[in-house]
Order: C-alpha cells, then sequence, then structure tokens
C-alpha cells in the first residue's frame, strides 16, 4: 500500500499544476453515465 501512495505522489508531482481538477473529472463521469443510461433506456423500447 505504501508503494502505491508513494507512486501516486509520484504522479502528482511530476504534473504539478497541470493535474485535472477532480470535480470535473466526478462531474464528467456523471454525465457520461446518465448519457449512458439515457441510450440504453431509448434503445430498450420492449419491457
Amino acid at each position: 500500500m505504501e508503494q502505491a501512495v508513494s507512486m501516486l505522489q509520484l504522479l502528482a508531482a511530476e504534473h504539478g499544476e497541470h493535474a485535472v481538477n477532480p470535480f470535473a473529472t466526478g462531474i464528467g463521469a456523471f454525465a457520461l453515465l446518465l448519457l449512458a443510461l439515457w441510450i440504453t433506456t431509448r434503445l430498450n423500447r420492449d419491457r
């Protein structure tokens, strides 16, 4: 576990200010999942 934490710290140090905003990532993932849900429900009209 400590090795994974140190690897994450190394990656964060390498990217510095160019790291992706976690809130934007979460909102984007949520929107993508909602889109996939909407598409799935539109294509599955037989139920």
